[in-house]
């Protein structure tokens, strides 16, 4: 172990840590699940998690969850046996993460997004015998005999609503699954029958940190989808990491908890950081401006943890009418670049702390975030958490680590790092490299540490042997008067190699004129960044659960189409 100046000199942003959070943790040798166990242990009678009128207190949680464990084991699963959670953020959706765990079997998150076929192939290729469903969900398990899993939990979110709203349920429910519940399997267990009539003595399986804990479906470092292994080690080492630099308030926090849990940054951020810090979790399970503002009122969160995309809408909403945020004191922004202006604004509005973090689902997913005692240097992802190792290699070979200041792909080492992907040691070969994640992301670093996001080394453009990356010209573009999004990407040219495209979403009732767009880009971009060709479409871009611009699915359908085309010399 380095030491002392030198110790400095490896790793600079060690010296701009806030003060609280030390360089290096000692982990817990122990399953994810001991999280909820300590938090029990020691504030049993604390609130763990409010969803509408559903609370349950974290000496319940830990109750419901090994009982559910129970009724698991009680029903065939074996160690290592794959459960997939198909539902929104709610109470049943902690009792089966944690009761999965005590259980032995391995979390496979499914959004509840997808689109049947999606839902099915998972299920077939990780050999899936159990699946927790909400029921207006049922339907993606795919036709009777399609798959057939050997057990499926059934819940509901009608028992917390309001009598207007349990009758709108209701509908949906006869809507989606006929009068008749044609779409409800034969194998289907009523949940809370389940957890109700379980043992209550269950002894939990005593997980390994080595052992799988989550099989995560994601779009992977190279475009083609993958699923994350993550083990009880991953998990928990990055709960903790979290919790040092979050503050680490035991038993004091709440955390607003609107990002989906079955992605890995709303898992890692809102339920297992929740649990590690003994905080209350507001549960909400669609994302609505407004809604969430008053519920931020009433509930009284002190953190946040936001996508840029929610901010946005926050702003927009507040700019109109008053709501008082100000029990926010800290907001972790990820899942795509954070505008300076957009955090800005909210901490004017909140008087929130609000920095951008860092992470990808092979990192379980966190690695870097900015510290939350005022050093946070805006437009940067922050330092690398405690125990994270992190560089800038040259993006050809990898084997060049570049000085500060030179855009290269960003590398990671960390306990947090997962073990590979699921039935794939190629990919897994690809991306992990001696110990190195290798995340496919171009960033640089400065002489102190703090690191930037500059773009995808995939998102890459080279256009007449120039260099040029999709975010800095969107940033740009979105700043045109009738623009409402777009997104950019390189398409072939057999001259220049590839030219730099503009799909472009008007606002309401705008026109699109190509003479005051190219005007714009010619006194905005240098030559090489300007769109050649341009598409007008009707929106929205096409994003994933936490508002990521998906820039492969437009390469993928853009085609030849070279309408709305400039030839300006380069």
């Amino acid at each position: 172990m380095t030491h002392g100046r030198d110790l400095v000199a490896e790793l600079p942003w060690i010296t701009h840590y806030p003060s609280n959070v030390p360089p290096h943790l000692k982990y817990p040798a122990e399953p994810v699940y001991w999280l909820l166990e300590e938090a029990a242990r020691r504030l049993p009678d604390r609130v763990a998690c409010r969803h509408r009128r559903a609370t349950l207190t974290y000496a319940e949680l830990l109750d419901r969850s090994r009982r559910m464990a129970s009724a698991m084991r009680t029903r065939g699963l074996k160690t290592g046996d794959r459960v997939a959670l198909l539902m929104p953020n709610m109470t049943d959706y902690l009792v089966s993460l944690f009761g999965t765990w005590m259980a032995g079997g391995v979390v496979l998150p499914l959004n509840p997004l997808m689109v049947a076929e999606e839902v099915v192939a998972l299920l077939k290729v990780t050999g899936c015998r159990f699946v927790v469903a909400l029921d207006v969900l049922l339907p993606l398990l795919g036709r009777q005999g399609e798959i057939r899993p050997d057990v499926v939990f059934v819940t509901t979110l009608k028992r917390g609503l309001p009598l207007w709203d349990r009758f709108l349920y209701k509908l949906v429910r006869w809507h989606r699954l006929g009068l008749f519940s044609r779409f409800v399997p034969e194998a289907a267990v009523d949940l809370q029958d389940a957890i109700e009539s379980a043992s209550v003595d269950f002894e939990p399986h005593r997980a390994r940190p080595e052992d799988i804990a989550n099989i995560l479906p994601t779009g992977g470092t190279t475009g083609k989808p993958k699923a994350v292994v993550l083990t009880h080690g991953n998990l928990l080492a990055n709960a903790w990491q979290v919790r040092h630099w979050s503050g680490g308030r035991f038993g004091e926090d709440t955390i607003l908890s609107c990002l989906p849990f079955f992605h890995s940054y709303g898992l890692m951020t809102c339920a297992l950081n929740g649990v590690a810090t003994c905080a209350t979790l507001v549960l909400h399970h669609r994302f609505q401006a407004e809604k969430v503002l008053r519920l931020i009122e009433h509930t009284r969160p002190t953190l946040a943890p936001a996508v840029p995309a929610m901010l946005a809408a926050f702003n927009a909403v507040l700019a109109k009418r008053h709501y008082d945020v100000t029990s926010i004191r800290a907001v972790i922004s990820g899942g795509g670049p954070l505008p300076t202006s957009v955090a800005a604004e909210f901490t004017k509005r909140s008087g929130a702390v609000v920095v951008e973090g860092y992470g990808l689902s092979e990192a379980s997913p966190v690695t870097h975030a900015g510290p939350l005692d005022g050093k946070a240097r805006p437009g940067t992802i922050g330092l690398p958490l405690p125990d994270t190792d992190a560089k800038i290699v040259d993006p050809e070979t990898g084997l060049v680590v570049l000085p500060p200041g030179q855009v290269g792909e960003l590398i990671i080492r960390g306990p947090q790092v997962m073990a590979g992907y699921w039935n794939d040691p190629e990919a897994t070969a690809a991306v992990l490299r001696d110990g190195w994640l290798f995340t496919g992301d171009l960033a640089i670093c400065d002489a102190d540490g703090f690191f930037k996001i500059v773009d995808r080394k995939k998102d890459l453009i080279i256009t007449s042997g120039v260099n040029v990356y999709p975010t800095d010209v969107e940033h740009v573009l979105c700043t045109f008067d009738d623009i409402e999004d777009v997104a950019v990407i390189g398409v072939p040219d057999p001259v220049r190699g590839e030219l730099v495209k503009a799909i472009v979403v008007l606002k309401a009732g705008r026109t699109f004129s190509r003479k005051a767009f190219d005007s714009f880009a010619r006194e905005h971009l240098e030559v090489h960044k300007r769109p050649r060709v341009v598409t007008v479409v009707q929106g929205p871009l096409p994003r994933n659960g936490l508002g990521k611009l998906l820039r492969r699915v437009l390469r993928d359908t853009s085609g030849s189409e070279q309408a709305n085309r400039t030839d300006e010399a380069a």
